[in-house]
């Protein structure tokens, strides 16, 4: 009877079906979280809005914006059923019962916090069109990665210019995909994590939402906490996994010195249960829209909290990860008699990683800048990526790279690596693109120059079989002897 009475006294908002979602944003959080959620939940309307008319016309092309794995079939199998994708931003929040919040919360390029602080331009935008617009009650979700206490901040945006009678219940709901294997990570998440006010209000919104998850999410893995737990905890997890890349990179500079392999030395510290192997795999660095963007949100948070030491501690993770990409570079030009004038480097990859055409904080970004810095000439095969997101990624003004120049001396293929190839003097592997461990690589060494170099920053090739052919082979982590014999 009591339980009967505190459901009575709950809002409808916070008590009846959910029927309609409306996403704020159709990029690469809204976009693939919003379709797996109509795939799931055929009995709720799912509307993906941005005010990109390119963008939503491309979602509504057989050639979606982004790719993923297994993501274009399951847009295909909702689009025009449960699934929308549209600019009609006002109608769906108009008629939502619940609304995610998915916009770009990139690093501020300018004013206060420069460079470490995110900006929620478009999350106060998205905030206030929310308000403007809303006739009756809703749940907002934040699901863009904002920095801790950003719900209470769309709270008081929310209030100051909303109707009578309407009210919002705020809940923080991060995401934690990777990208390459988002879908398989929102079909079976490790964890759902939503965090909510520790009032009555607040449990009964967590719940609204936790019931959407539960179509196809063990109740047991939704995870409940206060709002700000779930923003910080966004952040420490993106933080802790950088951590240990750049942890196990700064062991591979020790192996390359001293003749240690850290392959051998990752799969052994793997093996100890309170290590674990994933996250150990040496390289040239981490990229991503994510990890850096966290990290300097991190920093930032510590710097305003009076914890220097704390911020000085993360920061550290950046640091090692620009210094893995310089050595890469240096050793490069040390192979190559210590000039790159006018010679011509293969790339192979310019995406962050494998089975994404995203290439926001790559690797491959700052590698072709030092190298063009030198006097190199450019060719990057990726089967993902295209010319005008690379030349757009060269032409950041931080780069300090003149346009004309980038047009004249990098060319980007998608399949014809033997035209890649032919001519150059080094092949240098960026990317761990599955594709480049099938290539005919005796083929490939007759038209490069001589000494042919390959310098592996993946770690995806057979050294010895390389060295076999005739290449000058140098990788991340390992110590090669080249002592003619």
């Amino acid at each position: 009877m009591a339980s009967d009475t505190l459901k009575d006294s709950r809002p409808e908002f916070l008590s009846k079906p959910i029927q309609n979602i409306c996403c704020i944003g159709a990029g690469y959080v809204g976009g693939p979280t919003c379709s797996v959620i109509a795939y799931k939940c055929p009995h709720i309307q799912v509307n993906v809005v941005d005010l990109s008319q390119e963008r939503i016309n491309a979602w509504n092309s057989p050639n979606i914006p982004i790719y993923e794995p297994g993501l274009n079939e399951i847009v295909q199998k909702c689009i025009g059923k449960n699934l929308h994708f549209t600019t009609r931003v006002e109608d769906c929040i108009a008629k939502a019962d619940i609304i995610f919040i998915s916009v770009n919360t990139p690093t501020k390029t300018y004013g206060v916090g420069l460079g470490r602080a995110p900006d929620l331009t478009y999350v106060e935008s998205a905030a206030r069109t929310i308000s403007k617009v809303a006739k009756n009650s809703k749940i907002i979700v934040e699901k863009s990665t904002v920095p801790v206490k950003a719900a209470e901040s769309i709270t008081n945006m929310l209030k100051s210019n909303h109707h009578p009678n309407v009210e919002f219940q705020v809940l923080s709901n991060p995401e934690f995909l990777a990208e390459g294997t988002a879908i398989n990570d929102l079909l079976k998440p490790d964890r759902i994590l939503i965090g909510g006010d520790n009032d009555d209000k607040g449990k009964w919104a967590i719940e609204q939402l936790s019931s959407v998850y539960e179509n196809w999410v063990d109740k047991s893995l939704i995870i409940t906490t206060n709002t700000w737990s779930s923003e910080l905890s966004k952040l420490t997890a993106n933080a802790m996994l950088a951590q240990r890349i750049s942890s196990i990179n700064s062991i591979s500079a020790i192996c390359e010195a001293s003749g240690a392999d850290i392959q051998e030395v990752s799969k052994a510290i793997g093996f100890d249960t309170r290590i674990g192997s994933k996250f150990l795999q040496a390289s040239i660095g981490f990229g991503g829209s994510c990890f850096q963007k966290d990290i300097n949100n991190l920093i930032y948070l510590c710097e305003n909290l009076n914890l220097k030491e704390v911020a000085d501690y993360w920061h550290q993770v950046l640091v090692i990860n620009d210094y893995q990409k310089k050595r890469f570079v240096d050793k490069i030009v040390r192979c190559l008699f210590n000039t790159l004038n006018n010679k011509k480097i293969t790339l192979f990859g310019f995406a962050f990683k494998k089975n994404t055409g995203d290439t926001r904080e790559s690797a491959s970004i700052n590698i072709c800048k030092y190298l063009l810095d030198e006097g190199a000439s450019i060719t990057v095969l990726d089967p993902k990526v295209e010319y005008e997101q690379m030349i757009f990624e060269l032409s950041n003004p931080q780069l300090n790279l003149p346009i004309e120049m980038v047009k004249r001396k990098v060319q980007l293929y998608s399949t014809d690596v033997i035209e890649a190839c032919k001519g150059s003097h080094a092949i240098v592997i960026c990317t761990e693109w599955d594709i480049f461990k099938t290539y005919d690589y005796k083929e490939i060494f007759e038209i490069m120059q001589k000494p042919a170099h390959v310098f592996d920053g993946r770690l995806i090739l057979d050294h010895q079989h390389l060295t076999s052919i005739g290449y000058h082979v140098e990788a991340v982590g390992k110590k090669f002897d080249h002592t003619l014999k």
